[in-house]
């Protein structure tokens, strides 16, 4: 049972483990993609950053309460 939880992280770190691992640094260690030094090494990467918080079509989490279905 445990493992059905962990699977998905799996299959993501065997397709990519580069990135998947970088993502998990970034996150343990709270670096925020928009500050220095990260943001200029990023730029000399040639690495775009999308902005999560921004919604241009209203379909974000702002645009009100939405329906789940608990089985």
């Amino acid at each position: 049972m445990f493992l059905d939880e962990l699977s998905p992280f799996l299959q993501e770190l065997a397709r990519q483990p580069v990135a998947f691992l970088g993502g998990f640094v970034s996150g343990v260690l709270r670096l925020d993609l928009d500050e220095d030094p990260v943001k200029s090494w990023l730029n000399n990467q040639n690495v775009s950053v999308s902005d999560d918080d921004d919604f241009s079509n209203g379909s974000g989490p702002t645009s009100g309460p939405q329906q789940i279905s608990i089985d």
